[in-house]
């Protein structure tokens, strides 16, 4: 597979580039059995050109023999120059022509499937390999209508740069060389203009069309992202009523996706009817040549069917070559897009030296994080962590809380190392994330986020995903801990019940245990819970919590918190303000000191208390029984 570093630049304007980053996928390393098959293709491929060149002289030998002109004596024997038999020559040679071709085709099915799932499988790779920054900046519908255009371009353009360029060189070499050789170089000279001129207009008519093929492209992949990201959001349409906006938005695209395939195809009119025009031209000449070299003597009528023969199959080749170099062009615009992903590098790498994390392994507690005076902004101008210390100790929970756009949960992403540090350290176990393997530095954590995204598989599939190889057992034990495993066998399915595009088929509290299980199941030293209650209501967040709990129990652990109630526990609460720390301590000493957490806990317990009152009151109405005031202040 092709280095990275050795991608050269696919601007748009550039074939060249694109053909280079292309030739390790047409000629791929390490497969002789490949290589062989493209060696043999175009072996037969050309065998197939010289089978296919021999027609036209069976044509006119069949021609001549029964106009009794025919003087070849002295060259075949008399059996061999029967008309009969010429004809079922000609006959024979066009069929084996196609048996060659087809054999062609066959051999080479393989190398370009080949080439598109290599280049596939690299583009997914890379994709996973960029930074967060680069997916959040980027529309999943856009990235995955460029892989798709782009895959299907590959075989294109592998399959005619290999196979088809240089063998129909050779047969336009060959032609003129007949021409010249058998009628003089006036009919090599009308036959190298027609051929140069086709191929010039061909040229220029095909680059006006990428120009209309790239609007299109564009137009396409504009709609397939606004309606991808609509569907994606249908509650949310839903909830407003904007159907018809969001029809609109996606209308406008295929309205301009509309007027550029309409310009594509009348364009193709065009430029076949100019090919047209000048290959008949160029055969009305040589026609009218032989016509009156015939009646002069010169020439036989055979003779006159040989270069009309040769000129009809010269024109296969011509329309092909106009038609290879228009599935080039418009397949180096399919996938250019797609090597200008790959030459995306990603803003975080392993160093050279990059070793594996080594936890401690004498202690049963492991995992000691410390951030020291990290500092850290997405943007330049707007600082996001202002130099904060704190340390996680092994087997510990450290809770981070504070309001909204204070940078809690940028801390988790900066562990996970999705974002590299401007400033400071941050150690696990005294080593630096910048040190260690991405890999291994996540397969130590664990996390829960706030919104759990679920892949459009089992249940079975999406809790076996923190560790691929868990056995059934481990899965349900996990999921036990969960306190999902009473529910999941309940459903119609058990584990085996699909869960939905994102999981949208469970409830909020169902999909964070369905996180909690496979969290348990990866069984990681470290375990970040990012808000992962946030989003559920006092019930299920209690339920949600008991099972958290559980799962942090000699683990060091970091929470990241909007409801203080979840935090009580911790060893240490960090308290978060614009970046800084504004304090730190336990839930009783930060009470105590009156401050910003303090502050933070009576909203939130006077929001509580209105909440429970709300809801006696609803309960107080279906009773029949209405009472009314809010609540004493404590």
């Amino acid at each position: 597979m092709p280095d990275k570093k050795k991608i050269v630049s696919a601007d748009d304007g550039n074939p060249f580039g694109t053909l280079v980053n292309l030739w390790p996928y047409m000629w791929p390393t390490g497969r002789a059995d490949l290589k062989a098959r493209v060696l043999w293709a175009t072996f037969f491929l050309i065998l197939a050109k010289l089978v296919l060149l021999s027609v036209p002289y069976f044509f006119k030998w069949a021609t001549d023999a029964l106009n009794g002109k025919l003087d070849m004596a002295g060259i075949l024997p008399a059996f061999l120059l029967g008309a009969v038999v010429l004809v079922i020559a000609y006959n024979f040679t066009r069929i084996l022509q196609v048996g060659l071709n087809q054999l062609r085709d066959a051999l080479f099915a393989s190398v370009g499937q080949h080439a598109v799932r290599q280049l596939a499988h690299k583009t997914f790779v890379h994709m996973h390999q960029l930074s967060l920054r680069f997916h959040l900046e980027r529309k999943t519908g856009g990235l995955s209508r460029i892989i798709e255009r782009g895959t299907k371009g590959i075989e294109t353009i592998v399959r005619f740069t290999i196979l088809n360029s240089v063998p129909t060189l050779i047969e336009f070499i060959l032609t003129a060389i007949i021409f010249w050789a058998a009628y003089g170089f006036a009919y090599l000279a009308v036959t190298a203009v027609t051929v140069a001129a086709y191929i010039w207009f061909t040229i220029k008519a095909s680059d006006w069309r990428i120009s209309i093929r790239r609007t299109m492209n564009d137009s396409d992949t504009d709609a397939n992202t606004k309606a991808i990201d609509s569907l994606l959001n249908f509650e949310t349409v839903k909830y407003f009523g904007n159907e018809e906006m969001e029809a609109k938005r996606f209308d406008g695209s295929m309205a301009r996706y509309e007027k550029a395939a309409t310009q594509v195809w009348t364009s193709l009119g065009w430029l076949n009817f100019g090919q047209g025009v000048i290959f008949g031209l160029g055969q009305a000449v040589i026609m009218i040549m032989s016509a009156m070299a015939v009646q002069r003597g010169e020439q036989t009528i055979g003779d006159f069917v040989f270069v009309n023969a040769l000129l009809m199959q010269l024109s296969v080749p011509l329309n092909f070559i106009g038609f290879v170099y228009r599935e080039i062009r418009q397949g180096l615009t399919d996938i250019e897009q797609m090597f200008e992903l790959l030459e995306v590098e990603a803003e975080v790498v392993d160093k050279a030296d990059a070793k594996p994390l080594a936890l401690n392994a004498l202690s049963p507690q492991k995992g000691a994080i410390a951030f020291k005076d990290v500092r850290f902004s997405y943007d330049p101008q707007r600082p996001i962590l202002k130099g904060i210390s704190f340390e996680v100790p092994a087997g510990k929970t450290v809770a981070i809380v504070g309001p909204s756009g204070a940078g809690k949960s940028t801390i988790s992403r900066l562990l996970y190392r999705f974002y590299d540090i401007q400033d400071g350290s941050i150690t696990i176990d005294g080593q630096d994330v910048r040190d260690v393997t991405q890999t291994s530095l996540r397969a130590a954590i664990g996390m829960v986020p706030q919104d759990t995204v679920l892949f459009n598989d089992t249940v079975a599939y999406n809790i076996r995903y923190g560790r691929p190889g868990a056995t059934e057992t481990e899965l349900q034990a996990a999921a036990e801990i969960a306190q999902i495993d009473t529910f999941i066998k309940q459903l119609p399915d058990g584990y085996e019940t699909k869960v939905g595009e994102r999981g949208l088929k469970l409830s909020g509290g169902e999909k964070q245990r369905v996180a909690i299980a496979r969290t348990v199941l990866k069984a990681p030293p470290i375990l970040i819970l990012d808000e992962a209650t946030s989003a559920l209501d006092t019930t299920t967040e209690h339920e949600i919590q008991s099972a958290l709990d559980k799962v942090s129990e000699n683990r060091t652990t970091l929470v990241i918190a909007h409801r203080l109630s979840t935090v009580i526990g911790a060893d240490e609460i960090i308290v978060l303000r614009a970046g800084e720390i504004a304090e730190r301590g336990t839930h009783s000493g930060l009470l105590a000191e009156n401050g910003l957490y303090a502050s933070m806990w009576n909203r939130q317990r006077e929001a509580t208390q209105a909440e429970e009152h709300l809801r006696q009151v609803r309960e107080s109405d279906d009773l029949g029984v209405v009472t009314r005031g809010a609540p004493a202040a404590e």
